[in-house]
């Protein structure tokens, strides 16, 4: 992959302009197993933001041409560049309206193409040097690569991407909020902060939470002790039957607003030095704890 990313060059800037300025759809074609490479970066492509569709070379030389409109791109993927399927189907496709279609070999497709990519690959997987590994490879990276550099081009955030990935893991971690996924109401485990240890022991043992949420009379946030509090206390040799909430909690914890999405309470509890099992959840505006969220639920539900 190495010699792949030295080979390119100024070409391949120029093929980012012309898919990102391109008005119509990339149409990404190739046979063979180039064919199957070319799927995979339409679907990549897609899901990032950028009209596409796969063409396979011979289908399209039997009627498929009709999908090609004035402004589409070709991406031609080729191994020796002189697949008679590709050399044949690109001068009609200009015909029809293709305005600029490019191909990552140098190659006989050269002449027919606006930008040419040359992903140099010096040999094959194959210990006959004739199965198409190294290049479908090299070819999915440089595809992959397009891809990337076209989302941060137009700006492509998580809330584009689930309009994409409605269902399964990924539409579960993309769209649900901490509110659709916390422990609320009677499953919220949370004390007044003038309650005592013993019944903040318990509120932590019957939730099964391992964390307790402290909050003052008017259900403000105040504080969190969390099991790891309760350690250091009896590390340092304290009474914890002696102590007061107050004097045990975390004082300044993270929290997370309950419209947040479930995937930002995740990379929050990740993302730290030391990452942490809950965060006590507050209400759209102002600090009233209105639950609590946990690794294990977020977790569970995808995120």
């Amino acid at each position: 992959m190495a010699n792949v990313r030295k080979s390119l060059d100024e070409s391949y800037f120029n093929a980012i302009e012309l898919l990102f300025n391109c008005p119509g759809k990339v149409l990404v074609t190739g046979a063979g197993k180039s064919g199957l490479i070319a799927q995979k970066i339409v679907a990549t492509i897609i899901s990032t933001g950028t009209q596409a569709s796969s063409l396979h070379p011979g289908d399209a030389l039997h009627v498929n041409l009709g999908i090609v409109s004035e402004g589409d791109v070709f991406l031609a993927l080729s191994k020796s560049g002189e697949t008679e399927e590709l050399v044949s189907i690109l001068p009609y496709a200009r015909s029809l309206g293709s305005s600029n279609h490019f191909n990552h070999r140098l190659s006989g497709l050269n002449s027919r193409s606006d930008v040419v990519i040359h992903t140099r690959v010096e040999a094959e997987a194959c210990p006959l040097n004739l199965a198409p590994t190294s290049s479908t490879t090299a070819a999915l990276v440089f595809g992959d690569a397009l891809a990337m550099c076209l989302m941060k081009m137009r700006g492509f955030q998580p809330e584009n991407f689930s309009r994409f990935h409605l269902g399964g893991q990924l539409g579960k971690r993309l769209l649900m909020t901490v509110g659709d996924i916390m422990r609320k109401g009677n499953q919220n485990p949370v004390v007044n902060v003038n309650d005592t240890f013993p019944n903040m022991l318990s509120m932590i043992t019957r939730k099964l939470s391992g964390a307790v949420t402290v909050v003052a009379n008017d259900g403000q946030l105040l504080g969190l002790v969390a099991d790891f509090d309760i350690r250091k206390v009896l590390e340092k040799g304290g009474d914890l039957f002696a102590l007061s909430i107050s004097e045990i909690m975390n004082g300044s914890p993270t929290s997370i607003r309950s419209d947040a999405k479930a995937i930002e309470g995740l990379q929050l509890m990740e993302n730290r030095e030391h990452p942490f099992l809950v965060l006590p959840v507050l209400e759209q505006s102002g600090k009233k704890v209105v639950g609590m969220v946990h690794f294990h639920d977020l977790v569970a539900q995808g995120s």
